[in-house]
């Protein structure tokens, strides 16, 4: 009797242990689909962007967004606005903000890798050939081209994040957003103190919001 009690608990036991590691072994083959999914979308993003990082925030959206549903919109704008305000490129900053935050340490780097790849490629054969594409009118008529082609693309960008804050009907945001143009396109104000006067308001708007709900 003891004996056999023994025996199916060792069995249950080991029943346990196997779907504990098939658990695992499913986490991380799904884990692995998804790194190597985020690899392709920010090689393939990074490979197919002329323009800029404004560009590439676009395509980022649409990719882990609209198409993947891995982010919300409203947390790639706050994405978007981090990058654009961290220093150095924006495509880089992009990168490393989505790879951790969808998958930590591990997602950043291999989010980083896939953006720099296609341009570190791209431009070491351009560098290598430099007197050739520099005296090529067909490839200055096809760089003219894609002057237009990034020009709407921005100004996708703008719209969509434009109509994001409208929506939240917020006299504070809008009244930020229309600032922030007059200062940026007629004073010429450098955009670094556009973005932390931003920031120093949204962070005083967030304290009273939270002293007003603590009241409550």
């Amino acid at each position: 009797m003891i004996l056999g009690s023994r025996t199916i608990y060792l069995l249950f036991c080991n029943s346990l242990r196997k779907e504990a590691n098939m658990d695992n072994g499913m986490k991380a083959c799904n884990r692995a689909k998804m790194l190597f999914k985020l690899f392709l979308s920010t090689l393939y993003i990074s490979a197919f962007t002329f323009g800029g990082g404004f560009v590439i925030i676009t395509f980022m959206k649409r990719k882990f967004v609209d198409e993947l549903h891995w982010l919300e919109e409203e947390e790639m704008l706050d994405l978007a606005a981090l990058a654009q305000s961290s220093p150095g490129a924006i495509a880089v900053n992009a990168a490393i903000l989505v790879g951790w935050r969808l998958a930590g340490p591990v997602g950043m780097a291999i989010a980083v890798l896939g953006t720099i790849l296609p341009p570190m490629i791209i431009l070491s054969v351009i560098s290598f050939f430099y007197a050739a594409f520099a005296c090529n009118q067909y490839v200055a008529l096809v760089l003219k081209g894609m002057q237009a082609g990034v020009a709407a693309v921005i100004l996708d960008v703008v719209c969509g994040l434009g109509r994001n804050v409208l929506k939240e009907k917020s006299f504070m945001n809008i009244a930020i957003l229309v600032l922030a143009f007059v200062a940026t396109f007629f004073l010429n104000l450098n955009v670094i103190y556009i973005i932390l006067a931003a920031a120093v308001i949204g962070i005083f708007k967030e304290l009273h919001r939270h002293r007003k709900e603590c009241r409550q």
